[in-house]
C-alpha cells in the first residue's frame, strides 16, 4: 500500500491523457464517440457522488478525474465538428442502455448499487468505442486510456479498506481501460502504421 496521497498523481495522469485527447481532437487526429464520452463524463461523476456518500475518501479523486476528463474530450469534439464519429443505431441503443443504469440507481437510493450501476452504464457507454477501436483504430489515441489505467492502479495501491464502494470504480477503470490500450498498442503492425501520429 502506498500512501493516498498518490491519487492526486495518478488524477493528474488521467487528466493529462484526456487533454491530450481532446487536442488530438481538435486536430482532427481523433474522432471520439459523443454517446461515449458524455455518458464516460456523467457515470463516473455519479460515481464520486456515491463514493464520497460512501465515505471513500481522498481515493475518490480518481473517480472525479475519470469524469471530468471524458466531459473535456465531449467539449472539445463540438469545436472540432469534423472530428467526431458518426452516431448509429448500436451508438444509440448503448447510450439508451447506460441511460437506463443510471435512472435504476436513482430508484434504488444505495450506495453500492449506485457504484455498481455507475459501472455497469459507464461499461455500455463504452461499447461504442470498444466497437470503433476494432474497426476503425486509427480514430482513436492510446494516452488517454493509459493514463486512465495508471490511475485506476495508483488508486487501487492507496486503499487501506478494501470495500466495494473503495475499489469497484477504480478495478473496473483499470479492466476497461487496460483492454482498450492494449487493443490500440498491440494490433498488428500494418494497422499501427496507418495510424497517424
Amino acid at each position: 500500500m502506498i500512501d493516498q496521497h498518490f491519487v492526486i498523481l495518478g488524477a493528474l495522469l488521467s487528466l493529462t491523457g484526456s487533454i491530450g485527447y481532446a487536442r488530438q481532437t481538435l486536430r482532427g487526429r481523433t474522432r471520439p464517440n459523443r454517446v461515449t464520452w458524455m455518458m464516460w463524463s456523467l457515470a463516473p461523476l455519479i460515481g464520486f457522488a456515491a463514493e464520497l456518500s460512501g465515505g471513500v475518501g481522498l481515493p475518490a479523486i480518481m473517480t472525479l478525474s475519470v469524469g471530468l476528463g471524458p466531459l473535456i474530450v465531449l467539449v472539445s469534439s463540438f469545436f472540432a465538428p469534423a472530428a467526431h464519429w458518426r452516431l448509429g443505431p448500436f451508438d444509440l441503443a448503448c447510450g439508451a442502455l447506460s441511460v437506463l443504469a443510471l435512472i435504476l440507481w436513482q430508484t434504488l437510493h444505495s450506495g453500492n448499487v449506485a457504484i455498481s450501476m455507475s459501472i455497469l452504464a459507464d461499461g455500455v457507454a463504452g461499447m461504442p468505442t470498444l466497437r470503433k477501436i476494432i474497426i476503425a483504430p486509427e480514430t482513436e489515441h492510446t494516452s488517454v486510456f493509459r493514463n486512465s489505467m495508471l490511475n485506476a492502479a495508483i488508486t487501487l495501491l492507496t486503499i487501506r479498506h478494501w470495500t466495494f464502494s473503495a475499489f469497484g470504480f477504480p478495478l473496473y477503470i483499470l479492466i476497461i481501460a487496460g483492454t482498450f490500450y492494449a487493443l490500440l498498442r498491440f494490433r498488428p503492425r500494418a494497422a499501427r502504421r496507418q495510424a497517424p501520429a
